[in-house]
């Protein structure tokens, strides 16, 4: 099992650097921020880009791998996308994950945006398609319903071959066909739920969808599988006992990697850091 934190893009940096410098001196395997224009479950917070505070972060650390959770087309062009990428990826030197999500409706309509569901995935399939054509390929060409790209030259190419891995949140089966065919990893936070008993039900019905995935792209190694503990109904670190309760069950299904989420003072994962720093030390017995 690896161990990942994500660390939400509301600090000014002078207040962020410490704690992912903290986050790599824990011993987690990689760190992660949302890529939002405003996340709904903090509207009124203070809120920064996720790619400039990723570059910024890979300028304080060295060894932990670093990604955005998760990045969406809601505001972005793939080959706008590549370019940032591109040079986070070598700043980093070779330590990013990029993490991909049909992203929901507050971002785009933000931005003026009124798009089905069925549309915005449309639109996500066509953006992860052009973005991995994009990381492979030299002068692309593309002419699709919500992308076009002319003769796109993409040197210097990634540090990581053949691309980034991508990390794809999936839950619907279309998706998750999508993971299996181009992701070299998988994350969900569930299907919700009240008790944590439910969330666990629906944490093994998408895992064994992905299974069948798999199985249909005829995969010959499977994704590696990114649980976001927090997803449950119970802050995952509000004890040790319980952070140590969740991974023993993510590893039971399959997950090769749980992520939590730095502790807030209130709201949205509410927590202590005292309890990040107990469950640190279990880190290396849980591997």
């Amino acid at each position: 099992m690896r161990f990942g934190i994500t660390i939400l893009p509301e600090h000014h940096w002078t207040d962020a650097a410490p704690r992912w410098r903290r986050a790599e001196e824990l011993g987690f395997d990689h760190a992660w921020t949302y890529d939002h224009l405003v996340w709904a479950g903090l509207p009124d917070s203070p809120w920064f880009g996720a790619l400039p505070t990723l570059t910024a972060a890979a300028t304080v650390t060295s060894t932990i791998r670093l990604g955005t959770f998760v990045s969406s087309p809601n505001y972005r062009h793939p080959y706008v996308f590549l370019r940032d990428l591109l040079a986070l990826e070598d700043i980093s030197g070779g330590r990013l994950l990029c993490g991909l999500g049909t992203g929901g409706d507050l971002d785009s309509r933000i931005l003026g945006e009124e798009r089905t569901v069925k549309q915005r995935v449309d639109r996500f399939h066509e953006f992860v398609e052009l973005l991995d054509r994009l990381f492979r390929e030299d002068h692309v060409d593309h002419a699709g319903p919500d992308y076009t790209a002319v003769d796109a030259r993409t040197l210097p190419g990634p540090v990581q071959r053949p691309r980034v891995p991508f990390v794809i949140a999936a839950n619907a089966p279309r998706s998750l066909r999508l993971a299996a065919r181009l992701g070299q990893g998988w994350v969900t936070y569930g299907k919700g739920g009240d008790t944590l008993d439910e969330w666990w039900a629906g944490i093994a019905e998408l895992s064994a969808r992905l299974d069948e995935s798999e199985a249909q792209a005829g995969r010959e190694q499977s994704l590696d599988r990114y649980l976001s503990l927090d997803g449950a109904p119970r802050f995952s670190l509000e004890s040790a006992g319980l952070f140590t309760d969740l991974v023993g069950r993510a590893a039971e299904l399959g997950f090769t990697d749980a992520v939590t989420h730095w502790p807030r003072a209130e709201g949205a994962y509410a927590g202590s850091e005292a309890v990040l720093d107990e469950v640190a030390g279990l880190l290396p017995s849980l591997r």
